[in-house]
C-alpha cells in the first residue's frame, strides 16, 4: 500500500507536469496563508521555497498577494489565515510572521506538556479547536497535524496581546496564474481531501 506521503508529493507534482505539457504558459505558486480578505477576495501567502508537503520551508519574503479567480468554479474552499510558520519542538521555539514588521519573528517558549504521534482522528484533537489560548495560565496549546504533535507552551505575558490566530498555522494553498497577483485557479490543499471519492 502506498504511503500518504507519496500521494501528497504526487499532488504537488501533477499540476507541474500538466503545466509543462500545455502549450499555454502559466506558473504555480504554493504557500501558507497569513492573511485573507474575504470581501476583497485577496489572499496573502508566504511561499514554500521547497514545495515539499512533508518538509516545507516558509521563509520566502516578501509575502505574495493574489486575487482569487473571477470564476468561482476555479476556487476551492476559502482559506484560513494564521501567523505560525514553524513549531520547533526540539529547540522550544516558535516562528511567526509579524504582519506589522512584514518579517519573521522567532520566539523562545517554555515547554509545559508535549504529546507525539497524535493523528487527526485521535480523541485528544478530533472535533476540538486549536490553538487553545489560556491568558490566565499564560499558555498556548498547539496542534500540528503535519508533525503529529500536541504541545502546551508557556509564553511571556506580552505575547497574549496578540490575536489567537498568531499561534495557528494558516492553510496551505496552491495558486495557478499567468499574471502576477491574479489567480486563475486556487486550491486549498489543507481543506481538500485527496482520498475522498
Amino acid at each position: 500500500m502506498l504511503k500518504k506521503g507519496f500521494w501528497l508529493n504526487l499532488l504537488v507534482a501533477m499540476p507541474l507536469v500538466v503545466l509543462l505539457g500545455c502549450a499555454e504558459e502559466g506558473k504555480v505558486d504554493q504557500g501558507r496563508v497569513v492573511a485573507f480578505d474575504k470581501d476583497k477576495k485577496l489572499v496573502t501567502i508566504i511561499r514554500d521555497k521547497k514545495i515539499d508537503t512533508l518538509n516545507p520551508d516558509y521563509t520566502y519574503l516578501p509575502p505574495l498577494t493574489y486575487a482569487l479567480p473571477a470564476d468561482p468554479e476555479e476556487t476551492g474552499p476559502l482559506p484560513k489565515a494564521g501567523a505560525r510558520m514553524k513549531l520547533d519542538a526540539d529547540k522550544n521555539q516558535i516562528i511567526i510572521f509579524d504582519s506589522k514588521a512584514q518579517n519573521f519573528k522567532t520566539i523562545d517558549f517554555k515547554p509545559i506538556e508535549k504529546k507525539t504521534d497524535v493523528e487527526r482522528q485521535d480523541p485528544l484533537v478530533k472535533g476540538k479547536k486549536f490553538p487553545v489560548v489560556d491568558k490566565q495560565k499564560k499558555t498556548v496549546t498547539i496542534y500540528s497535524s503535519r508533525q503529529k504533535i500536541v504541545e502546551t507552551i508557556g509564553l511571556p505575558e506580552e505575547y497574549f496581546e496578540l490575536p489567537d490566530s498568531t499561534w495557528d498555522a494558516g492553510d496551505e494553498v496552491r495558486v495557478y496564474y499567468k499574471q502576477d497577483g491574479k489567480a486563475l485557479r486556487f486550491m486549498n490543499i489543507t481543506q481538500t481531501d485527496i482520498f475522498k471519492k
